[in-house]
C-alpha cells in the first residue's frame, strides 16, 4: 500500500525530474528552431512580395511583361512560404507533418532571382565549391543569406547588394553588403520607407551561427555600407 502511495506523496524521483527537464528543453529547442525558420521564410516573402507588388503597379502600363514576371515571382514566393507555414503549424499542433521543406545553397540562385524581380541589383560572387556543401551547413547557410538579403531589401538605400559565398576545405564564408543612408549607423529601423521589423533577425542569426560554432559580424562598413559577414567551420568540433 505504502509503495503504491509513495509516488503520489513524494512526487517524481530525481531521475524522473531530470528526464522531464530534458524533454522540456528538447521541445523548447525545437520550437525555437521552428520560430527561426518561420521568421526567415515569412519575413523574406512578405518583404519581397511588398516590393514586387509596388514595382508591378508602377510598370504595369509601361512594361506589362515585366509586371507579369513580378507577379509570378510573388506567387512562387508565397507558395514556398505556405509550405513552410503548413509544416511548422503541423509540428506545433503535434500533427503528423510532411517532410520539412528544405532550402539549401542549391536554391540560392532562385532566391537571387526573386530579389531581382523585386528590382534589386544583386552582385553574387562564388568561389570554391559551394555545391559540395551539404546537410545542416548548407541549410543554415541558405537561411543566413536569406535573412541578410531580406534586411538589405528592408533597410538598404538602393544600389547593388553584394553577395559572397566562399567554400574552402576549412570553412564556409558568407557575406552580404548593401548601401545604407549616410549617418544611419546601427539604427537601421528609422527613416522614410523603412519596413517595420521585429528586432529578432540579427539575434536569431547570431544564435544560429553560435550553434554551428561559427563567427558573425554585422554592422556599418564605412559611412554608407552595411556588412554581414559569417564564417562557419565545415567540420564541427566534437
Amino acid at each position: 500500500m505504502l509503495r503504491w502511495l509513495a509516488p503520489r506523496l513524494l512526487g517524481p524521483s530525481s531521475a524522473e525530474r531530470l528526464a522531464l527537464t530534458a524533454e522540456r528543453e528538447l521541445r523548447l529547442a525545437e520550437r525555437n528552431r521552428l520560430a527561426h525558420e518561420l521568421h526567415d521564410s515569412i519575413g523574406h516573402t512578405l518583404t519581397a512580395a511588398t516590393i514586387q507588388a509596388a514595382v508591378a503597379g508602377e510598370i504595369l502600363s509601361a512594361d506589362p511583361v515585366a509586371a507579369r514576371a513580378a507577379l509570378r515571382s510573388i506567387e512562387e514566393s508565397a507558395r514556398a512560404a505556405l509550405g513552410d507555414l503548413d509544416y511548422v503549424l503541423g509540428v506545433l499542433r503535434e500533427e503528423k507533418a510532411e517532410t520539412a521543406p528544405t532550402r539549401t545553397l542549391a536554391d540560392l540562385p532562385e532566391l537571387l532571382d526573386r530579389l531581382r524581380h523585386a528590382g534589386a541589383v544583386v552582385e553574387p560572387e562564388f568561389s570554391g565549391e559551394p555545391a559540395q556543401v551539404q546537410g545542416t551547413l548548407s541549410r543554415a547557410a541558405y537561411r543566413i543569406l536569406q535573412e541578410g538579403l531580406t534586411n538589405a531589401l528592408r533597410h538598404g538605400a538602393g544600389g547593388p547588394i553584394e553577395v559572397r559565398v566562399a567554400a574552402a576545405p576549412h570553412g564556409l564564408e558568407l557575406r552580404v553588403v548593401n548601401r545604407i543612408a549616410a549617418g544611419t549607423g546601427t539604427d537601421r529601423g528609422t527613416g522614410p520607407g523603412v519596413f517595420p521589423t521585429s528586432g529578432h533577425g540579427l539575434p536569431g542569426l547570431a544564435e544560429r551561427v553560435r550553434l554551428l560554432h561559427g563567427e558573425i559580424e554585422a554592422g556599418p562598413d564605412g559611412p554608407e555600407r552595411w556588412r554581414l559577414a559569417v564564417r562557419l567551420p565545415v567540420r564541427l568540433p566534437a
